[in-house]
């Protein structure tokens, strides 16, 4: 059967050239190898004679319900097993697998590792934004620490109408002399209350006699206004649990019970080795020459997830670089972009091998995005390496980097939700899918530009939709992965 032929199906409209192969390869009973070249890292780069639908100007991001035929859910396919059934796709694992794997490992390294490096650290309160807390936090004092006034207004004793002291009450003052009853005085909110204070009369509430006496226009009731002491907190009382992220809400509240610094667990160390020959680091691309899309993004990225990115390094294409390059790194992760298939020049695989890691994961049943892995070069270090493909290494970033990373640092996993999708979403025969979405309403709606190597539709996500193998139709929930600047967390700090 043909590509085209497929497509008449309604099963590949918006695939690449490696999907359409693989659906043309189970329609015939084999499945497809799924190996990605090295060489396919340029952001705007896509599959010969593999076109955008719509043909839509350069900086619209369109949904793809613009598309002209919406796309039917293909029913899952059956995984002959074929002349390539001990190929590499063969062994892949299974999208949730490898999620769980990530974190398996990170997990194993944390209650092995003997690193100085895993040890809780005391960390300013300026620095510690997205660490874990790694003791609990408890208050160092009273919140609030003495009787303050909740309001701009007087403080009052007995009943009125009142004589006003001259001189009134500010905040950040020692202590006031105490009042008489009939007696009132200004009162900045936050100040300390006088002592003998009844209650605190808001400006808006009362009105000056030509006596100059204090009148309330309405009635006083005891203690209103008035914020007493220890009433948000007493000293000794634990405010937050081990293993609470620190928000700004956190250091806010870190702040008010009289902590400078913070117990918390480190931010793992991530180094980046970006591989390619092919790479530009500047300009257009020109003789064969592409833009490296991965060593601008990389970086960013990873610290959004938590990590702490101590060198980013270009390698080319060049095994005793490689080799030497993880074999000295002190680094928690190292990621690697591209050369993760069986290319000539893919090198990973054989240097893996050379310095006897232990390969977790090796391949992994999603597209884009599936010649990923995941090794342990040491009981406390690991590799996550990345397709070539900038889409395809969105998703192994998702899929194997952030579970690790998370982790690593201790933080809590995030609660899985769905939305309704608006249009329908392609699916691969027997693999999961990722695709970039925007949310709107109660609905994700999938975006085009869904190609491994394009970025387009990812740069205008909020979340990446998993589409489960035969694809999703209108309306189906659909498990999402929010983007971390999306998710109005505190993986926003990029810093």
């Amino acid at each position: 059967m043909t590509a085209r032929g497929i497509q008449a199906d309604g099963d590949a409209e918006d695939l690449d050239v490696e999907e359409v192969l693989a659906l043309v390869n189970d329609h015939n009973g084999h499945h497809s190898p799924g190996h990605y070249s090295s060489g396919q890292h340029s952001a705007g780069q896509h599959s010969p004679g593999h076109h955008p639908p719509g043909h839509h100007t350069p900086g619209d991001h369109v949904p793809a319900s613009a598309a002209p035929h919406a796309p039917a859910p293909h029913a899952p396919a059956a995984h002959a097993p074929g002349p390539h059934g001990k190929d590499r796709h063969h062994k892949a694992t299974p999208w949730p697998e490898a999620r769980d794997a990530a974190a398996r490992a990170a997990r194993v390294a944390r209650a092995t590792a003997r690193d100085a490096r895993q040890a809780p650290v005391s960390v300013p309160l300026d620095a510690a934004l997205g660490l874990t807390l790694a003791t609990p936090l408890t208050a160092l004092t009273d919140l609030p620490s003495f009787d303050t006034s909740a309001m701009d207004g007087w403080a009052v004793a007995g009943p009125g109408p009142w004589a006003v002291r001259d001189e009134g009450v500010l905040a950040g003052r020692g202590e006031p002399e105490p009042l008489i009853d009939g007696e009132a005085v200004r009162i900045a909110t936050g100040a300390r209350i006088p002592p003998d204070t009844n209650a605190v009369l808001r400006t808006e509430h009362g009105r000056s006699d030509s006596q100059g006496r204090l009148h309330a226009t309405r009635e006083v009731q005891p203690g209103q206004d008035i914020r007493p002491r220890g009433q948000e907190c007493r000293r000794g009382d634990q405010l937050l649990a081990l293993g609470t992220v620190v928000t700004p809400a956190v250091l806010g509240l870190a702040a008010a019970a009289g902590y400078d610094t913070l117990t918390a667990v480190p931010r793992p160390r991530a180094e980046v080795l970006v591989l390619g020959d092919e790479l530009l680091t500047e300009g257009l691309p020109h003789d064969g020459l592409i833009r490296d899309a991965l060593g601008p993004m990389l970086p960013p990225w990873l610290r959004a997830l938590g990590a702490e990115v101590i060198a980013v390094r270009r390698l080319g294409d060049d095994a005793k670089a490689l080799h030497k390059a993880l074999t000295s790194s002190d680094a928690d992760l190292i990621v690697t972009t591209g050369g993760t298939a069986a290319g000539p020049v893919d090198h990973v695989h054989p240097t893996l091998a050379r310095i006897g890691a232990e390969l977790l994961v090796d391949g992994v049943k999603v597209r884009p995005g599936h010649p990923m892995l995941l090794a342990r070069l040491k009981e406390d270090q690991h590799l996550v390496g990345l397709p070539g493909n900038p889409l395809a290494a969105v998703s192994g970033l998702l899929t194997l980097a952030e579970p690790l990373l998370r982790t690593l640092a201790a933080r809590p996993a995030p609660e899985s939700y769905t939305l309704p999708l608006k249009d329908a979403a392609h699916g691969h025969p027997y693999d999961t899918r990722l695709i970039p979405v925007v949310l709107r309403g109660d609905h994700a709606v999938p975006l085009h530009y869904q190609g491994p190597a394009m970025l387009r539709g990812m740069a205008a996500a909020d979340a990446l939709a998993v589409v489960p193998p035969g694809g999703a139709r209108a309306g189906q929930e659909t498990e999402l992965l929010d983007l971390p600047w999306a998710s109005a967390g505190i993986e926003v700090c990029f810093t």
